[in-house]
Parts: structure tokens; C-alpha cells; sequence
């Protein structure tokens, strides 16, 4: 008997040391899976107020920075002031911009920045990052839709440290504070984890619900030039697909995605997030049209009720037309920030020129409804904490 429960207990002993053994194997093999699915950052970190590659830590409550992130390739430098630029003026709370760019640009976007007046420096923090893809898919990410552009999926596995971001795209000019966008975040309920718009309102003219060739978002998709992102809550969900019946976690979903539509969408990223939230629609937070106003908006006619009782909250100037003459009254309210000195009288050097360069417009539909581009701005023109200091 005795040498029965010697036996017994060697054995048990055998069992626990293995089970260990399996588990540290296991622990050692996710944290080679989680090093490999993105290159790090090849920048290192810098002090002070512009850093390379810096890791943040946003999950204390004293934290209370609004976390602005956006890509930018190509010639997409001045475009990307222009947008940060707007984003200053009229924000209340500290801004931390996270700039995804070329290596090239990185000393521009520096320069730039650092060009600012000093009251204006306090108002904003930034982190410049090269752009990073997964190593064994990186040109098939790249190439995807516009170059870079899909470097918004993987926000989430490379912030580890921040809990929420808003990303928007280089084309946003904010006519109203972050702040109030910002607030979104805290409407979320339980299941939620992101908030974008609609791509239409007007299903006539939506684009997805006519000739999208994959699933996507509700009535008319969703357009993901603005996405308010709980970056916790993406990490730690497992997601619905219809590639397995097992929910994915979203850095094992996204490359199997691409693989399965790639031959099927067109706006790439975006048709992506699409997917996902046709699947798990109870993880989105839909705001309405005046958070991300385009030119489809207006140009076939006002159909955007929300910015016909409020204004333009967001002015996204999509298709290029900051820059060509297709859409007048956009390029005149992208040129009007961009022209404007800081530290001069918004009503004068801003608001004045705008307005007449406005009435120009009035041939397009757009510019027929350009006065609710000016409603709200004329409001955050008022409350800015710029003004304020004028004021004084």
C-alpha cells in the first residue's frame, strides 16, 4: 500500500511539473506571436515636448490629454498642419497629436510644430512614428487603397499604452472644439468600442447599399475619415466574423479579412471596418452627419439635417477638393485656417475672409449651404481659448 501512494504521488508531481511546463511554453510563444505581429518603432524616443516612438502611459484618471492620431504619405505635410492647426485653435483641454509618417517627413512635421508661437506650445503635445506594418504582410498593407492609409487598423497594437484615440484622416479641418467629440467617449455603453458616421444619409445616392460586393455597416456603411477609438476595449474584444465560428481577437482578424476581401472591396480600410461592424454592430457608436461633413453632404443638394439645425462640427474635404476647384467653398474654408496668423483677431483675420471669399462660391450647391460651415465656427471663434487671451 505504501508503495502504491509513493507511486501516486510521483505521479502527481510529474503531472504538475508538466501542466507548468505547457503553460510557460505557451506564455513564452503568444509573447513571440505579439513581437512578430508588428515591427517595433524604429525611432528612439527624444525629451521633451516632440518625441519619436514614445511610449505613453493614459490609464490614470490624471491623464486628461485628447489623443489625435493621423497618417500621413505622400505630399500630405501641409495638409496635416492645416488639420492639426484647426484642431489648436479651438480646443480647450491639452491635445497630444500622434503623427504616423514617412521617415522623411518626420524633421518637417518638427519644424513645422515648433514654428508655432510659444502661447501656443503648451496647448499640445506630439509623438512622431514611422510607419509600421505587420513584417510578413507589410507591402500588401501598404499598397492597400491609398499608401499608408490602412495604418488606422493597427492603432491599437501599436498605442499600447493609450486607452482612447481619436484618428482622423489628413482632409479634417475641426470647425468646433475636440472637446465636444471628445465627450463622445463617455456616452459609450458597455458593449461599445467605436463611434464614426454614416457614409450616407440618402440612401439614393449611398454608395454601399448599391455596389458594395461585401457586408457592411447597417443601411448605407459607415465613413471612417473620423473614428473615435476605446483602444482598451478593441484589444480585449473577441470579435464575430464569417471566416470561423470562433470570435477573434482583432490582431488575429485582420490579415485573414484582407485575404478574404480583397478582391472584393474598394475603399480598403475603410470597407474593412465595415466588415467588422456589420458583424458586431452592437460595438459601434454611430454620431451624426456634422461630425463629418463632406462634400456628398451638399452636392447634390443639403442632406445633412443635424448641420442644418447646428453647422458643420467637421469639415472633411475628401476626393481632393482642398485643392482643386471642384468644390469651391471647401478650399475656401481649408485656405482661410491656412492663411490664418495666430494670435490675430479670429473675427477679423478669419472669419472676415472666409465670409467673403464664401460668397464667391454661391454657384455650387455646396456654396449655397456654406453658411452652416460658418455657424459654428463663428461660435468656437468666440469661446477659443485664443479669444480669450484677446480678450484680456
Amino acid at each position: 500500500m505504501r508503495c502504491y501512494l509513493h507511486a501516486l504521488l510521483i505521479c502527481i508531481l510529474l503531472a504538475v511539473f508538466s501542466s507548468l511546463y505547457v503553460l510557460n511554453q505557451l506564455a513564452s510563444s503568444l509573447d513571440a506571436q505579439d513581437e512578430r505581429t508588428l515591427g517595433k518603432p524604429q525611432g528612439v524616443p527624444q525629451s521633451g515636448r516632440h518625441a519619436t516612438g514614445e511610449r505613453l502611459n493614459t490609464k490614470t484618471s490624471k491623464d486628461e490629454r485628447m489623443h489625435l492620431a493621423v497618417v500621413a504619405c505622400g505630399p500630405r505635410l501641409e495638409e496635416t498642419l492645416v488639420m492639426l492647426k484647426s484642431a489648436v485653435l479651438f480646443s480647450t483641454k491639452l491635445l497630444h497629436f500622434h503623427i504616423f509618417a514617412e521617415d522623411h517627413l518626420h524633421e518637417s512635421f518638427k519644424e513645422a510644430l515648433d514654428s508655432w508661437p510659444a502661447e501656443i506650445q503648451p496647448r499640445f503635445n506630439t509623438t512622431t512614428y514611422p510607419i509600421t506594418f505587420p513584417r510578413d504582410n507589410a507591402a500588401e498593407w501598404k499598397k492597400l487603397f491609398k499608401p499608408c492609409a490602412s495604418q488606422r487598423l493597427f492603432l491599437p497594437l501599436i498605442l499600447k499604452d493609450v486607452d482612447s484615440v481619436l484618428y482622423v484622416d489628413t482632409d479634417i479641418l475641426f470647425l468646433n472644439p475636440v472637446d465636444e467629440l471628445w465627450a463622445l467617449l463617455s456616452r459609450f455603453d458597455a458593449s461599445q468600442l467605436a463611434a464614426m458616421a454614416p457614409e450616407h444619409e440618402e440612401p439614393r445616392i449611398g454608395w454601399y447599399n448599391r455596389f458594395a460586393r461585401h457586408p457592411y455597416y447597417g443601411a448605407t456603411g459607415v465613413n471612417s475619415g473620423v473614428m473615435l477609438m476605446n483602444m482598451t476595449r478593441i484589444r480585449e474584444k473577441r470579435f464575430k466574423n464569417d471566416m470561423t465560428s470562433v470570435p477573434l481577437r482583432w490582431d488575429e482578424m485582420l490579415m485573414p479579412l484582407l485575404q478574404k476581401y480583397k478582391l472584393n472591396i474598394t475603399w480598403g480600410d475603410q470597407d474593412l471596418l465595415n466588415i467588422i461592424f456589420h458583424h458586431n454592430p452592437e460595438s459601434l457608436y454611430v454620431f451624426p452627419c456634422l461630425w463629418n461633413y463632406r462634400p456628398d453632404h451638399c452636392i447634390y443638394g443639403s442632406n445633412c439635417q443635424p448641420a442644418e439645425q447646428e453647422g458643420v462640427f467637421i469639415l472633411h474635404g475628401n476626393r481632393g477638393v482642398y485643392h482643386d476647384d471642384k468644390q469651391p467653398a471647401f478650399r475656401a474654408v481649408y485656405e482661410a485656417i491656412q492663411k490664418y496668423p495666430f494670435g490675430e483677431s479670429m473675427a477679423r483675420a478669419l472669419l472676415l475672409p472666409l465670409e467673403a471669399a464664401l460668397q464667391t462660391t454661391k454657384h455650387t450647391y455646396c456654396g449655397r449651404a456654406s453658411h452652416l460651415f460658418t455657424q459654428r465656427l463663428q461660435r468656437s471663434a468666440r469661446h477659443s481659448p485664443q479669444s480669450h487671451r484677446q480678450q484680456r
